[in-house]
């Protein structure tokens, strides 16, 4: 498989890869026009147990993007730590290390120093307190001005798969939405991006722009299908894949994904890799190895034009808004007019 795929058709400018460390670097550019957003995804494995170690290629990660002219730099769901594992034994105290109140110093002394007039923003993954106890999932949007930890631009994980729900509470917020230069953004984590209702509320109600996944999403899972003669071994995987492109192309919004790759230190699940940028209209447009630890750059995007774009060739948002309404004070939509 090719360290990274990018769709058939159409002339593409395609700049050479380096590899710098550990990290295969690709470069892609959407425009010319510099003005617009420069991202880039960080398509890596975290050390388990390796607190320290991570915090390291976190930060080496972080020189190459701005060295490259990246605006965000995205890394994945629980990049400080590592995801959780069975044994809650030697889990819990780790997690516990972990917590982003313990390492608030080094955003501060590492992280933030490195921001200027162009590499604004890291966002990041881990543990943290819950003010009404038990930990949370949070994400974190850590830029030069903002309280990053105690402020608003920060979102909890709100959907849970079994393991996490041993260690952490669903999240005390249910969305976030951060209105920037290029556009509206909102924030989903892993498993999140699995729910119907949350991105229709971030598309319909909040109308935002874009969607940031972060995820630790897995490869393997058996589906059989014998007399169709299908089957796949890496089931979640493939899951990743359709679910980013048709969230992506349902909404017309963009879908900028950001995932774990490589195998866990304890518990050796293996992890999709796979993260990329996905267009309104549900294309794919770049997406890292699902193998091999890559720094995907894409300069130039332009959020708000082409998701117009989309929209003015085919508005699925007006079209739903002619039938559905959404339910004064509620979350939801009905068919059910006002006096019908």
């Amino acid at each position: 498989m090719e360290p990274s795929e990018l769709p058939a058709g159409g002339p593409t400018l395609i700049q050479p890869s380096e590899r710098i460390e550990e990290f295969l670097v690709i470069e892609r550019k959407f425009s010319e026009y510099d003005h617009f957003l420069s991202i880039g995804l960080a398509n890596i494995a975290a050390v388990v147990p390796g607190i320290e170690q991570n915090k390291d290629k976190i930060a080496r990660a972080c020189a190459i993007f701005k060295e490259r002219g990246v605006n965000v730099a995205i890394f994945p769901e629980f990049s400080l730590s590592g995801y959780v594992w069975d044994d809650e034994r030697s889990c819990r105290p780790y997690i516990e290390q972990s917590r982003m109140e313990n390492h608030v110093d080094w955003v501060e002394q590492v992280i933030r120093p490195l921001f200027d007039e162009t590499f604004m923003a890291v966002i990041l993954n881990g543990f943290r307190q819950g003010s009404r106890g038990g930990l949370l999932n949070s994400t974190f949007v850590i830029d030069r001005a903002s309280d990053w930890f105690g402020g608003n631009n920060r979102y909890d994980k709100i959907f849970l798969p079994p393991i996490e729900r041993r260690y952490t509470k669903t999240g005390e917020q249910d969305r976030l939405d951060l209105q920037t230069q290029w556009g509206l953004f909102g924030f989903t984590t892993c498993y999140d991006i699995m729910f119907s209702q949350l991105t229709q509320e971030y598309a319909v109600l909040d109308q935002v722009d874009a969607i940031i996944e972060i995820a630790s999403w897995r490869s393997y899972a058996r589906r059989d299908y014998p007399l169709m003669n299908v089957g796949t071994d890496t089931y979640y995987g493939d899951l990743w894949d359709m679910v980013l492109a048709a969230k992506a192309g349902i909404h017309q919004i963009w879908m900028i994904a950001c995932n774990a790759v490589g195998v866990h230190g304890v518990s050796n699940a293996k992890f999709w890799g796979g993260s990329g940028l996905w267009a309104p209209s549900g294309l794919k447009l770049i997406q890292a190895s699902r193998f091999n630890e890559e720094l995907l750059v894409i300069h130039n995007i332009d959020i708000k034009g082409q998701r117009q774009l989309e929209i003015d060739d085919f508005n699925y948002a007006m079209d739903f808004d002619a039938i559905y309404q959404p339910i004064h004070g509620k979350r939801a939509f009905t068919r059910i007019r006002g006096g019908e």
